[in-house]
């Protein structure tokens, strides 16, 4: 234990090249780093400048183990769309389903993996089935996910319509991920009340375009409901404008219901106007809801979701649930281009029969073939289809914008309530005046003092039923002289910041100790502030003008 041969001036020099390019703000030590080695690393660095402030480009950033700062292009929103891989779904994949139930989880991570290496940039995780635990599975599931590097290297979507689901999911998730999803389906006070909760955990959020009358249809609620939802969002919450992903509702075109027939062009719409009236909002949607009426015919289905992403991603669509292998194969520009036409009368609506003239077409077609390598049935001597009743005009564009738009509203971004401590603006100030250092490793130094179970018992855990050696985070109770040194000797050797003794101060890691009672993990972790505190008090008497920090 504790066996780190590296001395200070050695990791001084393998740190200066950072220095050198000038990347360093603040540096520190870890695991077997001492007061030795931060005052090398203090004497070396302290002939560079730091690095300059600069400005953050306001972006939705999310991460895995690998971040994904989503740049979109406006001029092309089909090629930086963010393909959400849809097969981790328990309603959307029966093979994935089965994994779960049978707790066959090896089956359901190799779903996960295979997805990533097909080109999914987001994964999609859905345990909603009244079949399944949804809390156990979520939470077993994401935490397998994340030890595997090469599913865990892109961000999750935590998705359930079960909000209890949702934060089971959010306190395993690595990174920065989205959740899937909530809305005002409950009300303004319900919907508040899990937005605090999603963006404490630092999570992005998909808000539903649903309000207490319903789910929005038409192109009007879509717009509605969401721009509401963005005003309590941004005025009331706090939420980053970039991280408000709205789903409008994908539909069901093709259902032979005529009431349906306008739903692909609303959305379309919908996501135009969305983005014009929600600065900085983003638009996703699970896209194989746009299809589900020509199910078992994969060249039509396809060919839907081609041509409905070529439209809505031209009406700034940003991202959307989907197969991942599939979107990338099946091109907007390599769709047949026969089969396109049928698909976009039917999806633009651009005449009253077009559901009728598409099953004609279709009953024609191999059901297994591809969109982009139609094959006709060997006894179909030619599509025998209707006449087009009532087209639209020639010329007319049915997703086109309204000429008399709204202007845009404007937003008052929420205030931040907590006020900065006067250590924020005197941290800062050092930070442009030159790079700041931070200490090194604590349980390294503890093993030096070579303390025994009585110095870990103390008289507050003299009796206790468990062994605590090795505990070293209640030493801030029962030898906080020991933690005050090591605090002392990291300030002499140059730390600007010292970090609390508190690296298993959680319940989590305290019930190995049988030590788990909340009052005793805050009594921990206050102990283990004020001694900290007190030690950089102490360093600044006895240095006049120079600033300490806790972290």
């Amino acid at each position: 234990m504790g066996g780190y041969d590296q001395k200070g001036p050695e990791m001084a020099e393998e740190i200066r090249p950072f220095c050198e390019e000038n990347l360093v703000n603040a540096i520190g030590g870890c695991c077997g780093s001492t007061p030795e080695h931060i005052a090398a690393i203090a004497a070396m660095a302290g002939a560079y400048p730091p690095r300059p402030v600069h400005e953050v480009e306001p972006l939705m950033r999310i991460s895995g183990l690998e971040p994904l700062n989503y740049t979109p292009d406006a001029a092309n929103m089909r090629s930086t769309f963010l393909n959400i891989g849809e097969r981790c779904n328990v309603a959307g994949s029966i093979m994935f389903k089965k994994a779960v139930i049978n707790n066959d989880y090896d089956t359901a991570l190799a779903i996960a993996l295979k997805q990533v290496q097909q080109g999914a940039h987001v994964l999609d995780i859905n345990m909603d089935d009244g079949l399944i635990d949804g809390v156990a599975a979520m939470t077993k599931f994401v935490n397998l996910c994340i030890a595997d590097p090469e599913i865990s290297r892109v961000p999750f979507m935590i998705d359930s319509s079960k909000f209890h689901i949702v934060e089971a999911g959010l306190k395993c998730a690595q990174g920065k991920c989205i959740v899937n999803s909530i809305s005002m389906k409950e009300g303004e006070a319900k919907f508040r009340e899990q937005a605090t909760i999603v963006k404490n955990h630092g999570a992005a959020v998909v808000v539903m375009a649903f309000d207490e009358s319903g789910q929005a249809a038409g192109f009007d609620d879509k717009v509605s409901m969401c721009s509401r939802a963005y005003r309590i969002l941004v005025e009331e919450v706090g939420f980053n404008p970039q991280d408000i992903i709205f789903d409008p509702n994908i539909l069901t075109v093709g259902t032979g219901l005529s009431e349906h027939n306008n739903y692909a062009v609303d959305f379309i719409r919908a996501t135009r106007e969305i983005k014009r009236v929600c600065p900085g909002a983003k638009i996703s949607g699970g896209v194989s809801n746009i299809a589900f009426s020509f199910r078992g015919n994969e060249a039509v289905r396809r060919a839907f979701h081609s041509a409905f992403l070529h439209h809505a991603c031209k009406a700034g669509m940003d991202m959307g649930i989907v197969n991942a292998a599939q979107v990338k194969e099946d091109q907007y520009e390599k769709i047949d281009k026969e089969l396109l036409e049928f698909v976009e009368d039917v999806l633009l609506n651009r005449c009253e029969n077009a559901t009728e003239r598409m099953l004609e077409y279709a009953a024609t077609l191999e059901p297994k073939c591809k969109p982009t390598a139609v094959r006709k049935l060997s006894d179909a001597a030619g599509p025998k289809l209707s006449p087009k009743q009532n087209p639209i005009p020639a010329g007319f564009d049915p997703l086109a914008p309204p000429a008399d738009l709204p202007p845009v509203p404007s937003y008052t971004l929420r205030a931040d309530p907590l006020e900065c401590s006067p250590a924020f603006a005197q941290l800062e100030s050092l930070m442009k005046q030159r790079i700041i250092f931070i200490d090194g490793a604590m349980g390294t130094m503890i093993q030096r003092f070579k303390l025994q179970e009585v110095d870990f018992r103390g008289e507050r855990y003299a009796n206790h039923s468990h062994e605590l050696k090795g505990n070293n985070d209640i030493l801030v109770i029962t030898r906080p002289d020991v933690i005050e040194d090591i605090h002392m000797q990291y300030l002499n050797a140059g730390a600007d910041i010292i970090e609390t003794n508190t690296f298993n101060g959680t319940t989590i890691s305290q019930a190995d100790y049988e030590l788990q009672d909340p009052d005793e993990v805050f009594l921990i972790n206050k102990s283990a502030a004020e001694l900290a505190k007190k030690a950089t008090a102490a360093y600044m008497a006895a240095h006049p003008g120079e600033l300490k920090f806790v972290a």
